[in-house]
């Protein structure tokens, strides 16, 4: 009997094993590999370069950049099978292509593991040396739920294309004792599934939020309920673990394109050009095969509905003050509305405001590790654009102060950021953040003083109190 019980078990393991190494074969089959793959840096000086550049069939060459044009940084991935091919065309028309990445597959090897240059951070389960999957990221905001129960409601506000939550939580350290008049902030992050340093970021500033000492931190932790989401398009996150690292559109197939060559791209919408806002205009594409497709209809997709039903909610409440998007990569600090330039910008009553403080935020990020960052509209310093969240939100939503952040770097790993710079980015963030939210109080936007200004206040008078008295 012994020795059927142990046949079975054995037959049993290796049914087991054959189970996992046809999974294994499966995922590896799956996998998008970028292996000698590279990436050239190109600056068009000419509309002649421009046009080159622009006549390059997208079926063959990967461009990382949205919009060619003069005097612009253009990123362009290239097949191990077409470099031979682009370097000499490149020569033939007398443009001198720099080579930036040697091997995209090695960046993405590297940002999967873990750092070991820089400082650990933990909360919980969770750390910010490395980057993590979607399951880990909402197990940790499950998890600080149980951590902050009487400060941390974990939310699930709709659902993706194929089935997956989109989840985040309500920070409130003063739950019940607002009133109906609390002031609201939200905060996005991950709508392009391969800018990973987006969730990171965006986790970070919940982590600081619920455990930072530094009195302005407080302040702006304590003063808003704050609503934040991670990841906001879950499917094509995961996708980016899974299948494909460099996917940036959300999973909806029903489109399911014919579209050729290497890059297996085509399906998915643009979550960031599907908002109901000049929708389709400019900056996006109606053609399925683009990494800018804008849906067949504007807020077509469930990811981009449960945000604008939450913040249609939000705003009912009213007092929404802050909406904050991070995306990577370009070191820009972006005001609406995106397709506004020169003096356009002005249409939006409050851009002198929203300039300022985000010019005060952006010196006080470059203080920390020397990192610049740009600031205006999307139209005066990146491209033009239309059907964004953020400029959805400012103009229907009509919450006040309103960005977005393109995060690290300016290109030299574009959207395969080390795992060793996460923490540095996010600490410049957050400097930036609190300097911003000092701007918007200098600016009258709402009362109060952050407890160190308080006690100083308050430090002075009694001095001066005393002086008096003596």
């Amino acid at each position: 009997m012994i020795a059927l019980e142990k046949s079975h078990t054995k037959k049993m393991n290796l049914k087991i094993t054959v189970l996992v190494f046809i999974f294994a074969i499966t995922l590896t089959e799956a996998y998008k590999s970028y292996e000698n793959y590279k990436v050239y840096k190109i600056v068009p000086k000419t509309t002649e370069h421009v046009q080159v550049l622009t006549d390059l069939p997208k079926e063959e060459y990967y461009f990382w950049s949205d919009i060619v044009k003069i005097d612009s940084d253009v990123r362009i991935l290239v097949s191990p099978n077409k470099n031979t091919e682009f370097v000499k065309y490149m020569a033939s028309v007398k443009i001198e292509p720099v080579l930036a990445i040697s091997n995209v597959q090695e960046l993405i090897r590297a940002q999967m593991q873990p750092s070991h240059t820089t400082k650990s951070s933990k909360l919980g389960s969770f750390s910010w040396d490395q980057y993590h999957n979607l399951d880990e990221i909402h197990t940790w905001l499950n998890e600080l739920e149980k951590m902050y129960p009487d400060i941390v409601t974990a939310i699930t506000i709709g659902r993706s294309n194929e089935g997956r939550n989109i989840t985040g939580v309500i920070i409130d350290f003063k739950a019940g004792a607002r009133g109906n008049n609390s002031l609201t902030g939200m905060i996005e992050g991950g709508i392009h599934a391969r800018e990973w340093i987006s969730p990171a970021t965006v986790t970070w500033i919940i982590k600081e939020f619920l455990t930072s000492k530094d009195p302005d931190v407080r302040f702006m932790a304590e003063t808003f309920v704050w609503h934040i989401f991670p990841v906001i398009n879950p499917d094509g996150y995961s996708y980016t673990f899974t299948d494909n690292r460099m996917w940036r559109k959300n999973r909806n197939l029903l489109y399911n394109p014919n579209c050729t060559g290497n890059w297996d791209l085509g399906n998915g919408i643009d979550l960031n050009r599907n908002f109901d806002f000049l929708w389709n205009t400019i900056g996006a594409s109606s053609n399925p095969c683009d990494e800018t497709y804008a849906g067949p209809s504007p807020a077509s997709e469930p990811e981009t509905k449960a945000i604008v039903d939450y913040v249609l909610k939000l705003k009912e409440a009213g007092n929404l003050m802050y909406y904050l998007a991070f995306h990577s990569y370009s070191q820009m600090i972006l005001i609406p509305y995106s397709h506004l330039s020169g003096t356009n910008v002005l249409d939006l009553p409050n851009y002198g405001d929203l300039y300022e403080i985000s010019i005060r935020g952006a010196e006080k990020l470059k203080q920390k590790y020397g990192t610049e960052y740009e600031v205006g509209t999307s139209a005066d310093i990146l491209y033009p654009v239309t059907g964004a969240s953020f400029d959805w939100v400012k103009g229907i939503g009509n919450a006040t102060i309103v960005y977005l952040f393109e995060l690290r770097d300016k290109g030299e790993y574009g959207f395969l950021l080390p795992s060793s710079q996460i923490i540095p980015n996010n600490e410049e963030i957050m400097e930036c953040l609190v300097e911003m939210d000092k701007g918007a109080r200098k600016l009258g936007y709402y009362s109060g003083t952050s407890n160190l200004y308080a006690s100083l206040l308050s430090l002075v008078f009694s001095v001066g109190f005393l002086t008096i008295c003596q």
